[in-house]
């Protein structure tokens, strides 16, 4: 037993030493990564206080605790170790050649090479630990390892401008799990490693900061090359964004249908700003050619021209004429008021399954079939109660009373309907009085079929065709 005080000595002397370093780094990356080293120093030394106050009570796990007090005293010290000698105490920065996904990476091989000498429970333990951990965390080991390879190869550094498949931005951060870019719209684009491991990779910050860019811009055939290079030149010349060196050119692309295509090369300092640059050189490229009077083509274009086939109007109103008077609500009617229903009704087309109007919401019209088929349903439950089809109508309650729908009407297939409104039938109750009573039984007994399938009370649903009839007048305003 004599030999636990000086593990508490080597303990307290190690947990001095850590804070020691920790107080007088300027680093901030060195005091948090040694943070994990005092911990485990408290750890150790709250181990070796146990078994000095009461060896007794822990003399049956005393070999695996001395064990784990063991590792916990390694794993402190090479951490410790590793983050004092690869990091720079007295500058708060990374170096470049040992990022921190790196120097993890060392602590963590480390303390598994030492794991194996210090006890044989920790390597069967750790072997079994192992297999489990990369089953269950496959896409996560992944991600690091791609990670630990891209620190290693060093593809790009945070700062770099990259390509990443069909993503583009800025690197912000690289850490064990994915590589973070900033795009030029200010998002955080967030890519797991395993995947930029997998994609190509354009750095547009190597070997060297300025990147090429090119804008394509058409001349007149009329103009020789040498001059419309000239002027394009010109043009960059005068553009701030672009570099005198590398100097810019200017290489004929192709000869189109309507203009000679150019291609203008030029370099840039940071590709961040690429658009603004090629904004600026196409800028100053239109102004030269104003001055040096050289043509950008317009577009060519083929002008195609069909004659649209124009309604005819009486032949539209002599179909809803022929509708109207197959309506047993209408068909009484003189010809020269169906004529003026049918020049004042418009044709309204529905799809097929579309609502045509919705039992208990407000309505002022109805409607008459001119094509397809529509299904009346009641609700609740949806039961159909008919189904109305070329000639039928619908919604005439509604038109004649003011009334909410009484029932849902839904197309069948693509159907065709002519809607006549309450102003309308105003002024066809006003010229023909007469029909008023026809309809009100009509309509009475179509609202007494709905009312028996929703299965409501006789009593209360019986209507008297005199009571329709007066408030169908009310409605109309044929009286006060």
């Amino acid at each position: 037993m004599g030999h636990y005080p000086d593990h508490l000595i080597a303990g307290v002397v190690g947990l001095a030493a850590t804070l020691g370093i920790a107080g007088l780094t300027v680093n901030r990356l060195v005091k948090r990564k040694l943070r994990l080293s005092v911990f485990l120093l408290a750890i150790y030394i709250a181990i070796n206080l146990l078994l000095v106050a009461a060896p007794e009570r822990f003399s049956g796990t005393e070999g695996k605790l001395r064990a784990f007090e063991n590792l916990a005293l390694a794993a402190a010290v090479i951490n410790a170790l590793v983050i004092a000698f690869v990091n720079p105490l007295r500058q708060d920065r990374v170096p470049d050649r040992f990022p921190v996904i790196l120097q993890d990476a060392m602590v963590i091989a480390l303390i598994v090479l030492v794991s194996t000498f210090i006890s044989s429970e920790w390597i069967t333990t750790s072997a079994v630990s192992a297999v489990v951990i990369g089953f269950a965390l496959q896409d996560t080991l992944g991600n690091a390892f791609a990670g630990l390879a891209i620190q290693s190869e060093k593809p790009f550094h945070v700062g770099h401008w990259i390509r990443v498949g069909d993503h583009e931005g800025r690197v912000a951060e690289v850490t064990w799990r994915a590589t973070k870019l900033r795009t030029k719209s200010g998002n955080f684009v967030i890519l797991p490693n395993n995947i930029v491991s997998k994609e190509p990779i354009v750095n547009y910050s190597e070997p060297a900061a300025p990147t090429r860019l090119d804008v394509v811009v058409g001349a007149t055939y009329l103009v020789p090359p040498n001059q419309v290079k000239a002027a394009v030149l010109e043009a960059m010349r005068h553009c701030s964004r672009v570099l005198a060196a590398p100097a810019p050119d200017v290489v004929l692309s192709s000869f189109d249908a309507s203009a000679i295509t150019y291609k203008a090369r030029f370099w840039v300092e940071d590709y961040e700003r690429d658009e603004a640059a090629r904004d600026q050189v196409r800028t100053a490229i239109y102004y030269a050619f104003q001055r040096h009077d050289i043509e950008i083509p317009w577009p060519i274009q083929v002008e195609y021209s069909r004659t649209l086939p124009v309604e005819d109007a009486d032949a539209r109103v002599a179909e809803g004429e022929r509708l109207l008077g197959r309506v047993d609500l209408l068909a009484g009617l003189a010809p020269d008021l169906r004529r003026e229903v049918a020049e004042s009704a418009p044709a309204v087309v529905f799809g097929a399954g579309e609502t045509i109007v919705r039992q208990g919401e407000p309505g002022q019209s109805m409607f008459i079939v001119a094509q397809g088929t529509v299904s009346v349903v009641v609700e609740p439950g949806r039961h159909e109660v008919a189904r109305i089809e070329r000639g039928g109508y619908f919604g005439e309650m509604s038109l004649l009373t003011g009334d909410p729908r009484s029932a849902t009407v839904i197309a069948v297939d693509d159907v065709t309907t002519v809607e006549i409104t309450a102003d309308v039938f105003r002024r066809l109750a006003a010229a023909h009085p007469q029909a008023i009573e026809q309809i009100a039984v009509a309509a009475m007994t179509r609202r007494a079929d709905l009312d028996r399938v929703k299965s409501t009370a006789a009593g209360a649903v019986a209507v008297e065709a005199s009571t329709l009839l007066t408030r169908m007048k009310k409605f109309l305003r044929l009286i006060s």
